[in-house]
């Protein structure tokens, strides 16, 4: 078989021709690149005739896979996989494994992050610093005894409320699957009772701006929005308007609804107290290599047909 890792998954030199070597054992070739596909003829190029390839957020939508007429096995590095067309992938009996687990730490310690920078204000401190000013009779606010609204109880939801409560607050959660030990309301009353919401949720037709204007009304004026989820969960256009009209005090995202670079006219882009990051919860030294170790276990399963991960 030929095995393709379409673009780059920040693994290691040593962890790739440690699996190049397992793959030449069993007669496989493995081929890699190093620079990301920007359209569609490329990334068809690239995995053509391949039988197993590898990507991370790169969309595969339904004129790709069907080009690529070899192909039996996806491994996503991404816990997330709504950029690919899996309703193709099952017409054409393609499995799909994502990398479920790898982000957990990273993503959730990106949470407490924003919610720090959010409610301290350190951006923009750091800017008054460079501007050669000062704080301007600043006040910021702290974390410690805050109610916060986790939206989401899978493994990252579940980490951050694991950090949340070393930092003192009082958590509330909203998830369609239920764990024991966790206080779980409404999503409406999570909005209402929250100081801090953060979501923690899959992209999915239930999900897709299950934040929208009704519920950003509820929320108080004094409170913030944490998303390290996938962007669209948000309806970005109606957090814009809130918080430029400044009906909640702030908000930290890791994603919007589209991949950096974002156009000038973004309307978030001119909201306050807003900190927008490149989409980096996942990027972490430590959570690429367990991820590494994921997507190639991933296609060992696939080999023994024994899957794990398996999302179609």
């Amino acid at each position: 078989m030929k095995i393709t890792i379409i673009e780059p998954i920040g693994a290691s030199q040593e962890k790739i021709d440690e699996f190049s070597n397992y793959l030449k054992n069993l007669n496989h070739e493995l081929i890699t690149y190093d620079s990301r596909p920007t359209i569609d003829e490329e990334i068809i190029k690239r995995a053509s005739d391949s039988d197993v390839i590898v990507v991370s957020n790169l969309p595969l939508n339904s004129n790709v896979i069907s080009a690529c007429q070899n192909l039996k096995m996806i491994s996503v590095a991404f816990t997330g996989f709504d950029h690919i067309d899996l309703s193709v992938c099952k017409e054409k009996n393609i499995v799909v494994c994502n990398s479920s687990g790898y982000s957990t730490d990273s993503v959730a310690e990106l949470s407490i992050g924003l919610m720090i920078s959010v409610l301290r204000k350190i951006v923009w401190g750091d800017n008054k610093i460079r501007e050669l000013s000062t704080r301007e009779g600043f006040l910021g606010t702290e974390l410690k005894g805050k109610t916060v609204g986790v939206i989401g109880t899978g493994a990252i939801g579940v980490r951050a409320i694991e950090l949340l409560n070393v930092f003192g607050c009082k958590v509330i959660a909203y998830s369609r699957t239920k764990k024991p030990g966790i206080n779980y309301v409404e999503l409406d009353e999570l909005m209402s009772k929250s100081d801090i919401v953060t979501l923690h949720v899959p992209l999915n037709d239930e999900t897709k701006h299950m934040i929208n204007k009704e519920r950003l009304d509820l929320m108080k004026p004094n409170a913030i929005v944490i998303n390290t989820a996938r962007g669209q969960v948000i309806d970005n256009d109606a957090l814009a308007d809130v918080l430029i009209n400044k009906k909640i005090a702030g908000a930290g995202l890791d994603t919007v609804d589209m991949e950096p670079p974002l156009p000038k006219d973004y309307k978030l882009l001119d909201a306050p107290n807003t900190v927008i990051m490149p989409h980096i919860g996942y990027a972490t030294y430590e959570a690429l290599s367990i991820r590494t170790d994921i997507v190639f276990e991933n296609i060992k399963k696939y080999f023994d047909e024994d899957f794990q991960n398996r999302v179609a």
